[in-house]
């Protein structure tokens, strides 16, 4: 196979002048692109990497010539859908767009490494220290946190309700700042100034203070997940995001049994400077999350082309490879040139997506999958305390669910990928925490300490399929646009989750909270048999309904359609829902 490569695009300039530049050659792209020979490029079924052939098809895999073509076939070298789908004027990568550009799978295979080690490595040190601020309040627990506050475990659950409500309601607000000022800048800001509020816990004093910094921190960590998420959309095509969302993911995990540790330190250091532990354990964290804060405005580029800056002259990236960067991922979807990285969302745009039923039945799944295992993952030091263990066993005892977690979280994702399903295998986290949710429920009222760890750790390994969700949810929302505020509404349903679930085990309940546990069998029962074998049946009914009207068409139909419709994202008759 041949490899044929594009003429040189212009050398990069400064935003305004290579826009005009670029402008100008997009007429001369177009009519090279209708010349240009396509018959080896690549189908996308060839190209998915998928980890289950990399693992279990070893043998089977024929792998490329390194220097074969790898440029993937796409709607722009049809010549005549192709002008439907161009990038917008003022999109920041117009400048490297060229859709005769051709690449090699050694060039993308370099690139996509170091994309991993330049954007991914960051954008996962970030999510670590986010969650381990989100969580250093279940290790201040194991020791005498609410004792020295004067705290019950109602006022516990106050705080958590609080902290969701706040993050529910900074959501979409982050989401429009993000989208204006672009997420580069709004992703580091966020970090350094939750960082200033988790380190200022070491002063807490009681349950006024205490429930100001939850709200402050759900305000200021609130939309940081979907902020993330479309960053990494810039770099990554869509066949790549998941697996790395689920790896993302994964360090939630390692995080917190890192944490585990770092709080067994901390919580020995009890009595240093005439302070109790926990307070130490919120000081240290709250400083580690500010330097990787302060560390993130250096490490985050604008776009996969404004990797230049005073402090990196030279760049991240050649033109060669921004060229490749730019043109794989618009070739995968061609939305990600709708909007500017700098661009703010319309108020009619918002209200759009926000009406976008199709996306409903997700965010329904969004609300209900998590509740059945939240409180036993929240009160899990609680629990363990509760039925005998000392302080620092309680800590380390929380790990073993956390690596197992890790390993079923991967095992979830090489089905997911086997099976190219998304309904069935997110609904294997519920249908793991049953059984474990009923034995919890049978145990006696004085159950033997090692019996009662075995069965929570159990429930709390099982498979989390969050990572699937949010990527399904990408998927069906289209349209960058209704992609950004899609998905924090998607994570405003999974916050007002935890709302629900912090609601499930009360202080009347305790220690054993069969009420408790009664109330998330059920909930458990309505997702496995209701809620998701009806999200596959709704969107099986709406592809169908689409391909009926689609297929029916001519290509002079077809485009058409494309060429005076005014339906945007999933709204168009072309498009067809993940489930």
């Amino acid at each position: 196979m041949t490899n044929s490569v594009s003429a040189t695009p212009e050398q990069q300039t400064p935003m305004t002048d290579g826009l005009h530049r670029s402008v100008s050659l997009l007429s001369s792209v177009e009519k090279r692109s209708s010349s240009l020979p396509t018959d080896n490029l690549v189908d996308e079924a060839e190209e998915q990497f998928s980890w289950t052939t990399a693992i279990f098809r070893r043998k089977r895999i024929v792998h490329p010539d390194p220097g074969a073509t790898a440029t993937k076939r796409s709607v722009f070298d049809d010549p005549d859908l192709a002008p439907h789908y161009w990038p917008k004027k003022d999109y920041e990568n117009l400048h490297r767009f060229d859709p005769t550009a051709r690449w090699t799978y050694r060039e993308e295979k370099a690139l996509v490494r170091k994309l991993d080690w330049k954007i991914m490595l960051t954008a996962a040190i970030g999510f670590a220290a986010l969650n381990l601020d989100r969580s250093n309040i279940n290790q201040a627990n194991s020791d005498s946190f609410l004792q020295d506050l004067g705290l019950t475990t109602d006022d516990f659950n106050l705080g958590n309700t609080v902290f969701k409500l706040a993050f529910l309601c900074a959501e979409l607000p982050s989401q429009l700042v993000s989208k204006r000022i672009g997420p580069d800048r709004w992703i580091p800001t966020q970090m350094c100034l939750w960082s200033f509020v988790s380190l200022s816990q070491f002063w807490l004093t009681g349950r006024a203070s205490f429930l100001v910094c939850r709200a402050l921190l759900g305000v200021l960590q609130g939309g940081y997940i979907p902020d993330l998420i479309l960053y990494l959309s810039y770099f990554y095509t869509k066949t790549e995001l998941p697996v790395r969302l689920a790896l993302f993911w994964m360090t939630m995990n390692l995080c917190a049994i890192i944490a585990s540790f770092i709080a067994y330190g901390t919580l020995h250091m009890d009595g240093v400077a005439g302070a109790a532990g926990w307070r130490w354990l919120f000081m240290i964290e709250g400083i580690l999350t500010l330097l990787i804060g302060v560390l993130s405005f250096f490490r985050m580029p604008a776009s996969p082309t404004q990797t230049k800056t005073w402090f990196r002259p030279n760049g991240w990236f050649t033109e060669r490879e921004e060229i490749i960067m730019v043109n794989r991922v618009l070739r995968d979807d061609p939305t990600k040139g709708d909007m500017h990285n700098r661009e703010g969302l319309t108020l009619r745009r918002l209200w759009t997506a926000m009406c976008d039923y199709d996306l409903w039945p997700i965010y329904i799944l969004g609300l209900m999958f998590g509740i059945p295992n939240t409180p036993p993952s929240t009160y899990l030091t609680l629990l363990l305390r509760d039925i005998g263990f000392n302080t620092f066993d309680t800590n380390l005892l929380t790990i073993p669910s956390q690596a197992f977690g890790i390993i079923t979280m991967f095992v979830i994702t090489l089905v997911s990928e086997f099976v190219n399903e998304r309904t069935i295998v997110s609904m294997m986290e519920d249908l793991w925490t049953l059984p474990f949710l009923v034995a919890l429920y049978a145990l006696p009222s004085s159950p033997n300490p090692w019996v009662f760890f075995a069965v929570v750790t159990g429930l709390l390994s099982y498979p989390y399929t969050h990572p699937i969700q949010v990527g399904w949810c990408s998927r069906n929302a289209g349209a960058v646009a209704s992609r950004t505020v899609n998905a924090s509404l998607y994570n405003m349903f999974v916050q007002a989750s935890g709302i629900i679930s912090a609601q499930i085990y009360v202080a009347s309940d305790a220690p054993r909270y069969r009420h408790g546990n009664e109330i998330l069998i059920i909930i458990c029962c309505i997702n496995i048999c209701f809620l998701y074998p009806g999200t596959k049946a709704y969107y099986i009914w709406r592809n169908r309904q689409r391909a009926k009207i689609w297929d029916a068409m001519t290509t002079e139909e077809r485009a058409h359609y494309l060429s005076t419709t005014k339906d945007v994202g999933n709204r168009r008759l072309d498009f067809r829902f993940a489930h």
